[in-house]
């Protein structure tokens, strides 16, 4: 936990947990107060169970929730107001703690000098420079500090080449794809967590044939050498002016933007299931801090009902909630106890793969175990400590129907849409995605854009192997618009899906657009083999941390188009001050 002090009144501190909030008390800490709203993140504690943990601690307890970005005069009233009512010391916490040390600042503007007040903040690691002008505001005319309409107009303070939103796999790999190709360029990355992840490997951790501590390494050492890293989360977007809003209010200009921050695991979108999970049995692989107890709850379950549920598409690696049954049967049947438990996959979809080549050997595996398959069920509620799930169920005839389910062990994965500040922005197509072309990746409407990853409409499984893919093609495009040409590279919908049918077999599902084989090597895809086992589990890391977040394109080098760009495909994607229309390849 790292908290900083402002005033020997309030410190500020980025997201606390349940277990913080005990270190907090035993500091002396007297109060807390969140800014930060339920479901920015699919890892966040809900702001009611905070509020408890304090409560039982003897701490009082506000939540103030802050939209990122959007530090209005009503925020900065109430948090005045909250810091004239707590007995201190208080410590203020938002996902970074900048919303917290903003709020600060704006709120001490008409009684302390701008310059008293940054130096306050910087002392305590949060560079604010990007308030000045509203802070001067503020102390020059203290008797219209609620008069937000007469603040100066926000202007970029800093432009770079290429702006990337997002340190996830997409973030990183691309970014270090393009500083490979122009390594003298400006490129900056914009990314919150301390923390990368390899995703991939949570469903392995699961099924206890991984250690977590091998899928997250420091955020610091994954960034690519000559990017800068801006320690902050991105809260909206002005693609008309070419800038980037952050959380802290402060616009940052671009000449081109990669925007990969990732998907939203939609946790509230199921009634009571952030509530349960870690507790009464009830799981996720799709979070770094559950896959454990995922393991826990497998090697301990000796009979009784295991349910595994999937949404609706998209999600992020659609195979992975029938890889966690897989894992999770093959564990009980080596210890004798698959007889006694009843397995049951509720997914949303109408079959159990989408490229149907690979369903009769998972279909083999799935009889083999004595699954059972619940088609067209969708997953609404759950209730931790009776053990009951609730899902709509569609019948032949079309008609819904409320079911209750108890279990023993519930494997849930929740609702996938795109983060808000993306789904709420200009660039937003259909669905809430960054509306690109589906083989460039460039925006729709703003040739300076492109997406890549689960952010992007693009019509590929979500997956880390696409994006293995898709890094490329947005370098060497990003790279040629930069350039003044069109871009010429295109991604194929290559994508990739390790089944984890047992421990020491993998199907090793390798797709293309319109779910079109696409096997690596001339080997049958559709058998599961040890080979792909090995390769899952230690040819895939290396991969992953050593080749692809290094911007190295084994085996993944872009498609280029065949001809050559001429002056007519040039002035659209050159025009760097206006909206584009053009979409190419």
């Amino acid at each position: 936990m790292k908290i900083a002090r402002l005033t020997p009144f309030l410190s500020v501190s980025p997201q606390l947990g349940e277990a913080d909030l005990g270190v907090a008390a035993a500091q002396g800490f007297r109060a807390v107060v969140c800014n930060r709203p339920d479901g920015e993140a699919d890892d966040q504690p809900l702001a009611a169970v905070l509020a408890e943990a304090a409560r039982r601690l003897g701490m009082e307890w506000r939540h103030l929730p802050v939209v990122s970005g959007k530090v209005t005069d009503d925020d900065i009233a109430d948090f005045a107001e909250a810091m004239g009512e707590l007995k201190g010391p208080v410590l203020a916490f938002c996902r970074t703690g900048t919303r917290s040390a903003t709020l600060w600042a704006l709120s001490e503007a008409a009684h302390l000098h701008p310059d008293a007040i940054l130096q306050a903040t910087a002392a305590a690691g949060y560079d604010l420079e990007a308030l000045r002008p509203r802070l001067e505001t503020r102390w020059r005319t203290a008797e219209i500090a609620r008069d937000a309409g007469r603040a100066p107009a926000p202007v970029a303070a800093t432009t770079y080449d290429v702006l990337v939103i997002g340190g996830g796999a997409a973030g990183i790999a691309v970014s270090a794809g393009i500083l490979r190709r122009r390594p003298g360029i400006s490129l900056a990355i914009v990314e919150p967590r301390e923390r990368h992840y390899y995703q991939p490997g949570w469903t392995l951790v699961g099924g206890g044939a991984f250690s977590r501590a091998r899928t997250e390494r420091p955020m610091a050492g994954c960034i690519p050498a000559g990017a800068r890293w801006i320690r902050t989360a991105a809260a909206a977007f002005e693609p008309e002016h070419n800038r980037v809003v952050l959380e802290d209010g402060e616009r940052i200009g671009y000449r081109t933007l990669v925007v990969c921050p990732g998907l939203k695991l939609d946790w509230q979108g199921v009634e009571g299931l952030s509530e349960s999970l870690g507790h009464n049995g009830v799981t996720s692989n799709y979070r770094f801090d559950m896959s454990g107890y995922t393991w826990d709850l497998v090697q301990g379950l000796r009979e009784g009902v295991a349910l595994f549920t999937q949404p609706p598409m998209p999600i992020k690696c659609a195979g992975a909630p029938q890889k966690a049954m897989y894992l999770s049967c093959d564990h009980w049947r080596r210890r004798g106890v698959l007889d006694r438990i009843s397995v049951e996959l509720n997914t949303a979809t109408p079959v159990l793969f989408g490229v149907k080549e690979f369903v009769p050997t998972l279909m083999k595996y799935v009889e083999g175990y004595g699954a059972k398959l619940a088609f067209g069920s969708v997953l609404r509620a759950v209730d931790g400590p009776a053990k009951t799930a609730w899902f709509d169920i569609a019948g032949a005839d079309g008609k819904v129907e409320r079911v209750a389910k108890r279990f023993d062990m519930l494997h849930a994965v929740p609702p996938q849409v795109a983060p808000d500040f993306v789904r709420d922005s200009p660039l937003a197509g259909p669905g809430g995605w960054v509306e690109v072309s589906s083989e460039t990746l460039q925006h729709a409407r703003y040739g300076n854009v492109f997406s890549l990853g689960d952010a992007c409409s693009a019509p590929n499984a979500k997956t880390a192997a696409a994006v293995r893919k898709q890094a490329p093609t947005v370098a060497a495009n990003v790279v040629a618009v930069l350039d003044g040409q069109a871009p010429r590279a295109i991604y194929d919908g290559y994508g990739a899906c390790p089944l984890t049918v047992e421990r020491g077999r993998v199907v090793m599902a390798e797709f293309g657009y319109g779910g079109k084989l696409a096997p690596t090597f001339p080997l049958d895809p559709t058998k599961a083999r040890r080979s792909y086992w090995f390769a899952k589990t230690t040819v895939m890391p290396f991969l992953y941390w050593d080749l692809m977040l290094k911007g190295r394109e084994w085996l993944a080098a872009p498609q280029m188009l065949p001809h050559e760009p001429t002056p007519h495909d040039v002035p659209a994607a050159c025009d760097y001050s206006a909206p584009q229309s053009r979409k190419t390849a």
